[in-house]
């Protein structure tokens, strides 16, 4: 595709925000916090790690797996004071036993709506979530592990079920989805929310992100990353800084396309100009920060905006205090910014340590107080500054300065998480000056499924599937015992293999076979999105370490390797619930966004929906769309609803006029409808269980299959091919499905083709050879059969043949006259069809 990814950003208006963040209550105690530049880390409440301290953290120079280095936290307090769980479309009885994060995004939700004007209808919601375990999910699994009565089986769907739950009580007609893309969650989730505005989908979006997960996980897990700081102390851009600081909370905003924001008379407390998303692709390393991929998020974000950086008036920065993480941002930043000397920067982290996947959104509060307030606000900084600062565009504001207004005031704000998500977002006041039009998205852009990879229980790929739907019946096996890997290329060493959580393992075998017969050009273009909910399993760690309560010395060191193995680094990567998108990137070096999207059995086709308004803005031009689940576990089985099953599905998306000019093998036709003219899916849902997270994805895998091959539900062949069928995704698209019949898929560029030449005889089809140039005008004939990619190999090989006076080698028939006499053509019967 011509379009690029940074076209421009129509202007989008905050309208509304709100936060429960530690020691802020709201925006306005947050700045003052800022301003007086209070220290508001806390020590962990061990009554929420539900251990005492000498059970949990290691004494100096120790290093106990199962500890920590330290119990410092950016914890919220007080927020019983102001909760109020009345008023809610969801009565208050509901809402009391699920975990305190749905508490603090209803309430912020409510206040974001109460301060602007809306069709709920209209109004949709995208959350930024860190699928690690909350604390009620990882009870519910303890619980359930130890044969205890489940406080609350809800709470074990913590980010998909969170997202139902915070659309029904707030009556959001198009509901909500949740994403991890671990520390620019907040980030990524106002850009998928400016995307359903500019595209005309939604008229108000809700969009931030929230971080409270078991605390004692978070302090554990990054002590094996050897990313918590020792010391116990957040401080970016610190020459001694040694790690980050854990903090939890909830942020939101409201947001309006610029002019209905105008004509509603909402209070503007800034406009986005441009949210630049991208990858690390291969890079360094899950975990080592990758100086290009952010520098390109960077340049995406200034190029939508078409403002020169050099009027950026303030640089909130990622900056975690880890002392590399700091010194490749700042390298990163000092590229795009080299010409603009003496830049403020700062970073909120010095405050409140790393809010995870809220951090970035904590930062736009930041921000917007300082151009409200017309100040540039300070960064706590006690001793030597990095080095890494030295004889760049940057100084650290270490106290409070004037910010002189000559125009608009421009801030950005950068966040770069865990295994390469990288986004930056720039935010201005308004300004009369601003072009309010809306660049329209080719909504008629039709697309092609060029790939599809599949995993159902005991069936292996796509060919075991079309063979089951042959059967008319469901599969007898839904759980999958074992995955194949290819580690010819693997970038995931085999000893970490054995680390991962199953939903990252399976996705190397479908997203293979997805891939194999596809043509991708640019992997910078290309993005994964993975449906999947948070696994169980995760919480064995928890339940490890409470084990401690109760049992002492061999006892207890048996119990524990009884529940699962001690946690390392590769475990903490293997259980990290946005990586399952962020391997694949690495693995073939995609540089589009990569993260993973929660909502329940519609998690699949909320990536599906996600993709294809990527590829329609013309962002991308590949998409891969993957979801996962494994139910049919003990525990999933316990938890959800109906009987579940493990699958995997990975699809890969394209424009379809790239399709057919690369010749790619088409599964399927994709036309997105007017909204106006949504219809209920006319295609039955499959009988086969359902897997959870992957439900919704796998009923349109096993339609699109049917129909490719031609059969009923009941696996009968029909003799007319189905109609198109429609389908309603979760965000308020509709789209139509046209699969291609098996004999009309048109033939893979890898596959052998036939080339003809002709002439009067040998000389001139030698002519016709040397000029590339095929036909049938004459009676000398050369046929070859040969792939594309090997065709100038056979033109030589035909040359030479011909030049000798021979007639035929393999692949390479030639004749000087048509071959006389009569041509018989034997008719196997209609079954041969089939």
């Amino acid at each position: 595709m011509s379009t690029d990814s940074s076209a421009r950003f129509a202007p989008i208006a905050i309208v509304a925000r709100a936060c429960v963040l530690p020691g802020a209550m709201s925006p306005e105690q947050l700045w003052d916090a800022v301003l007086d530049q209070r220290d508001l880390l806390s020590t962990a409440d061990k009554v929420r790690w539900r251990l005492p301290s000498e059970l949990t953290l290691n004494a100096p120079g120790a290093a106990d797996p199962d500890r920590a280095a330290h119990d410092r936290v950016g914890a919220v307090a007080g927020f019983e004071s102001i909760w109020n769980p009345n008023g809610f479309k969801v009565p208050a009885d509901k809402l009391a036993t699920l975990d305190p994060l749905v508490h603090w995004l209803l309430h912020v939700g409510r206040d974001c709506l109460a301060a602007t004007s809306g069709d709920r209808q209209r109004t949709g919601a995208v959350i930024g979530n860190l699928g690690f375990p909350s604390e009620a999910m990882a009870r519910s699994a303890e619980q359930f592990w130890r044969g205890e009565t489940v406080t609350d089986p809800r709470n074990r769907f913590m980010s998909g079920g969170t997202a139902e739950v915070f659309s029904q009580a707030l009556g959001l007609g198009l509901g909500a989805s949740c994403l991890d893309a671990a520390c620019a969650s907040s980030l990524y989730a106002l850009r998928l929310a400016c995307a359903a505005l500019q595209d005309g989908r939604a008229d108000l979006m809700l969009a931030g992100a929230v971080q409270r997960a078991d605390d004692l996980f978070l302090h554990v897990g990054f002590s094996a990353l050897t990313a918590l700081s020792r010391t116990g102390q957040s401080r970016p851009f610190h020459r001694d800084a040694d790690g980050l600081v854990p903090a939890e909370g909830a942020v939101l905003f409201a947001l309006k396309r610029l002019a209905d924001a105008r004509r509603d008379g909402d209070t503007i407390h800034g406009v986005i100009r441009g949210i630049g998303l991208s990858n690390d692709g291969r890079g360094r390393g899950l975990l080592v920060p990758e100086k290009g991929g952010q520098e390109r998020s960077l340049r995406i974000a200034w190029t939508q905006a078409g403002i020169d950086p050099r009027q950026l008036g303030l640089l909130e920065c990622h900056a975690t205090g880890t002392t590399v993480g700091d010194a490749t941002e700042i390298a990163s930043s000092a590229t795009v910014f080299a010409e603009h000397p003496g830049l403020p920067i700062g970073s909120l982290k010095s405050n409140l340590g790393h809010l995870i996947t809220a951090a970035g959104g904590a930062g736009l509060l930041k921000v917007l107080a300082a151009m409200r307030h017309g100040i540039r606000p300070p960064t706590r900084l006690a001793g030597a500054e990095n080095p890494a600062l030295a004889d760049t565009p940057f100084r650290v504001l270490t106290a409070a300065e004037p910010w002189p207004a000559n125009g608009p005031r421009i801030a950005a704000v950068s966040a770069f998480g865990f295994g390469g998500n990288n986004a930056h977002l720039i935010v201005s006041e308004d300004d009369p000056s601003l072009d309010l039009t809306i660049p329209q998205a080719q909504t008629a852009l039709p697309l092609a499924l060029v790939g599809l990879g599949l995993r159902y229980g005991a069936l292996t790929g796509r060919a075991d599937v079309e063979a089951q739907l042959r059967t008319g019946l469901a599969p007898a096996t839904t759980s999958i015992d074992a995955i194949t890997i290819d580690l010819d290329g693997l970038r995931t060493p085999p000893r970490d293999l054995a680390r991962c959580l199953p939903q990252q393992l399976v996705l190397f075998e479908t997203t293979a076979e997805a891939l194999r017969h596809v043509t991708i050009t640019d992997p910078q273009r290309c993005s994964v999105l993975v449906g999947m909910e948070p696994d169980t399993d995760v919480a064995r760690y928890g339940l490890r370490w409470r084990l401690a309560s109760e049992l002492q010395g061999d006892a207890l060191s048996t119990a524990r390797d009884g529940v699962v193995p001690a946690l390392d680094a590769a475990a903490v990567l293997g259980a990290m619930p946005n990586i399952p998108a962020n391997r694949l990137s690495s693995q073939y070096d995609f540089g589009g966004p990569s993260f993973t999207v929660q909502a329940l059995q519609q998690s699949g086709l909320v990536a599906l929906d996600l993709a294809i308004g990527q590829l329609q803005r013309g962002e991308m031009d590949v998409c891969l769309v993957s979801a996962v689940d494994f139910g049919a576990s003990p525990a999933a089985q316990h938890f959800a609803p109906t009987q579940q099953a493990d699958a995997a599905i990975t699809m890969v998306l394209k424009p379809w006029v790239d399709a057919v000019a690369a010749g790619e093998s088409i599964l399927a036709r994709l036309d997105a409808l007017p909204s106006s003219s949504a219809n209920t899916s006319t295609e039955q849902q499959s009988t086969w269980v359902e897997p959870g997270a992957a439900a919704g994805l796998l009923d349109l895998a096993l339609a699109l299959l049917r129909h490719n091959r031609d059969l009923n539900q009941q696996g009968s062949p029909i003799l007319l091919s189905a109609p198109p069928f429609e389908l309603n995704l979760p965000l308020g698209r509709s789209i139509r499905c046209t699969p291609a019949p098996w004999s009309n898929r048109r033939i893979t560029a890898r596959l052998p083709q036939l080339f003809v030449y002709a002439g009067a005889n040998r000389a001139e089809v030698l002519d016709a050879l040397a000029a590339r140039r095929t036909g049938h005008a004459g009676i000398a004939r050369l046929t070859l059969l040969a792939r594309p990619d090997d065709i100038d190999a056979q033109h030589e090989r035909a040359r030479v043949l011909l030049e000798q006076g021979q007639w035929h080698a393999p692949n390479v028939f030639y004749r000087d006259q048509p071959v006389r006499g009569e041509t018989a053509f034997v008719f196997a019967g209609a079954g041969a069809s089939y």
